[in-house]
């Protein structure tokens, strides 16, 4: 008999998470008789001694999540349960206590909501300890394989479009050629959605290639046809011309962390044609606010079925949404496999179509 499932985040955190937890909370309570308990800070809080985690429960799961950003479980991309940082700065495996607090606390099932790194440490975690694991999908880059859509996609869409929109009467107003920069590490899923709902003129992805001189030409057409300002999108891990990616460092689990293509691209048209341009970074902005109503939708939707999965003891499993219909694939399917854009695509060929320039497609 399932009495008693854990949930937790981790990961870096987007809208819609809170939605997801209330979906969970409510649909074991109301339909299963089941107790759930939040995890705090992802597998942090069954590695902690104490263990840190709430009751969750109807009282505390009400509408308002539905429209709260972020995650009242906490989250971390820093705890890797596998190489867990110590105060001397050290780093050591507790995946054993992670384990032992799943077993302590009497779990009969644990759902993780989180992207692809969160989903090789649970999945990894769990075929070590026992543990029965559902997963649900959340990133705001949308490059998780198997499902059309993850959670906090469609929100950083719309903050991204919202950002153009309101760099649309500035550039009109001062004659310039603006650029945003957005999310999406090595997937240009937001640069493009964004792009052609916000009315770009260039777009440019990591996944195909471009010519500084493409858009140059593209954007003296546009002044030479009468309109006195241009708007380029660009996803952040974009490289230069030259192939060198523009990066701030790297994070803690020694990954790239990109930023600073839109500067680049901003002094190579001022010198190129005398444009007068400026550049945004939109940065974490993408990740907060009210999640849209897709996003809270989706949470919704996917945090039944993660809870019905449970009940029909179909662990290993990722939810995922295709086709208009929920389904479950195997948690490595989705993360074997990257979701990048598809230079064919749809959303290229309609970029292509509003005389959009989307890069060098051969």
């Amino acid at each position: 008999m399932i009495k008693r499932i854990g949930v937790l985040t981790s990961g870096g955190d987007c809208s819609g998470l809170n939605a997801a937890i209330r979906a969970i909370t409510l649909h074991a309570i109301q339909h299963y008789d089941c107790e759930v308990f939040g995890i705090l800070k992802g597998t942090s809080g069954l590695i902690r001694r104490p263990m840190e985690y709430i009751p969750l429960t109807l009282s505390n799961c009400d509408q308002s999540m539905l429209r709260s950003a972020g995650t009242i479980l906490g989250s971390t991309t820093k705890e890797n349960p596998f190489f867990f940082p110590s105060d001397d700065g050290l780093k050591s495996d507790r995946s054993d206590d992670a384990i032992a607090g799943y077993h302590d606390l009497k779990l009969d099932a644990i759902i993780a909501i989180g992207g692809d790194g969160s989903m090789r440490i649970n999945s990894k975690l769990a075929k070590k300890g026992g543990m029965n694991l559902v997963c649900i999908p959340k990133t705001i880059d949308n490059d998780l394989a198997q499902t059309d859509f993850s959670i906090g996609y469609s929100t950083a869409v719309s903050v991204a479009t919202e950002a153009l929109d309101r760099l649309q009467p500035t550039a009109a107003s001062h004659q310039r050629v603006m650029i945003l920069e957005v999310m999406g590490r090595d997937a240009g899923h937001i640069a493009l959605s964004a792009g052609i709902a916000g009315g770009a003129d260039v777009i440019l992805i990591p996944e195909i290639p471009y010519n500084l001189e493409s858009i140059c030409q593209h954007v003296q057409n546009i002044s030479a046809s009468g309109r006195n300002f241009s708007l380029i999108i660009v996803s952040e891990a974009v490289k230069t011309q030259g192939g060198d990616s523009v990066l701030r460092g790297t994070s803690y689990n020694d990954r790239p962390r990109y930023g600073g293509i839109s500067q680049y691209l901003c002094a190579e048209l001022e010198a190129r044609i005398q444009a007068d341009t400026r550049f945004t970074v939109l940065g974490h902005v993408q990740r907060g606010g009210q999640p849209n109503a897709q996003d809270r939708i989706l949470a919704t939707a996917f945090g039944v079925k993660a809870v019905d999965m449970v009940f029909e003891k179909n662990f290993g499993k990722m939810v995922i949404w295709r086709n208009n219909q929920v389904e479950a694939v195997p948690i490595e399917s989705t993360i074997d496999t990257y979701n990048e854009v598809d230079p064919k695509g749809i959303l290229i060929k309609t970029a292509k179509a509003m005389g959009i320039y989307v890069g060098e497609l051969g």
